[in-house]
């Protein structure tokens, strides 16, 4: 009697523990796909606000109406002849209404606000003296205020970072439940076919024999409902919207390029995990099947 006909016999094609292995599998895979894909999010997140905040800086102009244009050029002076210091623009009226317009709304009369003046600095890769800069313009500009960003950056990147824990978290809390349901259901699948071993115990056969039997089918089952399950998630990703112009995490969530690649590592490591637990499980019942 061949290993096929031995998995029939013990594992049959129809029943709950089929269904089990399948449609618990299908759903931990697609659950995986999204806790995947927020991991790989939450990492390209926490590179991307930092890259766009590590070489920016600001600095904040609050003076009299009739000092803010001469305490701005002397901000502008100290930051051209500050080694470090790559660019300095004055941000224009209009653009710092657009900012302040996703907090505030856009009805708000922005003309009337006494708003300080902004100046947008870009850093070189050594970056300057920023202790020796804030002293500087405290001295020359003292309503000038130099803002590196770090108050901001710091708390975005943590943020991601959990993100990224959460996520990784999750992947192996699914990876813990499917493990369980996998090993309920090989029970199952094994002690209700308690006669059956027995017959093939009598004509020969040995438990690793019938567990390695027992353990492909498990396996491939859990393979397919994975492939399934994963198949579908990478569906549901691909049908979120894009990242628009209100960009919020669930627009941005999903792979890009080749990392739509690491989706496909789910079914296989499913398979490993069925085969794992299913074969702890396998020879753990036989020893009890007498």
């Amino acid at each position: 009697m061949s290993a096929r006909e031995i998995s029939r016999l013990v594992v049959p094609n129809r029943g709950q523990s089929v269904w089990l292995v399948l449609l618990s599998a299908s759903a931990m895979a697609f659950l995986a796909v999204f806790a995947l894909a927020l991991s790989v999010t939450s990492a390209q997140l926490a590179r991307n606000w930092s890259a766009a905040l590590a070489q920016t800086a600001t600095v904040r102009i609050s003076a009299p109406p009739e000092e803010i244009e001469a305490q701005t050029a002397i901000v502008l002076e100290v930051l051209r002849t500050t080694p470090g210091i790559a660019e300095a623009n004055v941000m224009a009226p209009a653009e710092q209404a657009a900012l302040l317009e996703a907090w505030l709304g856009p009805d708000l009369p922005f003309d009337a606000l006494p708003l300080p003046r902004l100046i947008e600095v870009t850093e070189t890769e050594e970056g300057p003296d920023r202790q020796g800069l804030r002293l500087r313009l405290a001295a020359e500009a003292p309503g000038a205020v130099f803002d590196d960003h770090t108050r901001w950056r710091r708390p975005l990147a943590e943020a991601a970072g959990r993100l990224r824990a959460f996520a990784l978290v999750s992947l192996a809390l699914i990876g813990g439940v499917t493990a369980a349901i996998i090993v309920l259901a090989s029970s199952a699948a094994l002690a209700s076919n308690g006669q059956v071993i027995r017959v093939l115990r009598l004509v020969g056969a040995r438990d690793r024999f019938i567990a390695l039997a027992f353990v492909r089918r498990i396996s491939s089952r859990a393979f397919i409902g994975a492939a399934a399950g994963t198949a579908l998630g990478m569906l549901a990703l691909r049908a979120l919207p894009e990242a628009g112009g209100n960009v919020h995490l669930l627009s941005g969530l999903g792979f890009s390029g080749a990392g739509w690649l690491l989706p496909l590592a789910i079914p296989p490591l499913a398979m490993v995990l069925a085969w794992a637990a299913s074969m702890a499980t396998a020879f753990k019942v036989l020893r009890e099947v007498t």
